[in-house]
């Protein structure tokens, strides 16, 4: 509650993203706000819709996942890959997980409220429950990238 309340009196930052990645931002916010029936000028609907990140979705569980400040990105490697382990797991008992960055822009707030020590940097939270059936964003199907689009193979 203190996360949203925050988010609430001041708007936060747009994450920056590199210019040759917009077009994917921009592709899946259509998606996800034309599923909830917010028109790309509806500056009011778009923040409400955002507002639902800050409540975790109103989840029964919602976690962070941090870092060691001291770590790198060799090492956030490793957390990424337990991170998806959580998922999976979690997907295979039936429950359902949301991924969220959003809850990054806020650490000082969230280090408070949660008493996360300073030598972890916030990566992430992530919201696990089960999906509102009757919320159509839930069951959006995104269009994937083809691996070639991402992954460049060598040959000796």
């Amino acid at each position: 509650a203190a996360l949203a309340a925050a988010v609430r009196q001041s708007r936060p930052p747009t994450m920056g993203i590199p210019e040759s990645h917009s077009h994917l931002r921009r592709q899946l916010g259509a998606l996800v706000y034309g599923a909830m029936g917010v028109a790309r000028d509806d500056a009011e609907g778009r923040w409400n819709a955002q507002l639902r990140n800050w409540d975790f979705f109103r989840a029964p569980v919602a976690g962070i996942v941090c870092m060691h400040r001291d770590l790198g990105l060799p090492d956030a490697l490793g957390v990424g890959m337990f991170l998806q382990t959580l998922l999976l797991a979690l997907t295979d008992r039936g429950i359902d997980s949301c991924v969220q960055v959003s809850t990054a822009l806020y650490p000082d707030v969230t280090r408070e409220v949660l008493d996360i020590p300073d030598d972890l940097d916030l990566l992430c939270g992530i919201c696990i429950g089960y999906a509102d059936p009757t919320f159509a964003a839930n069951f959006l199907d995104i269009p994937r990238n083809a691996v070639t689009d991402n992954v460049t193979s060598y040959d000796d």
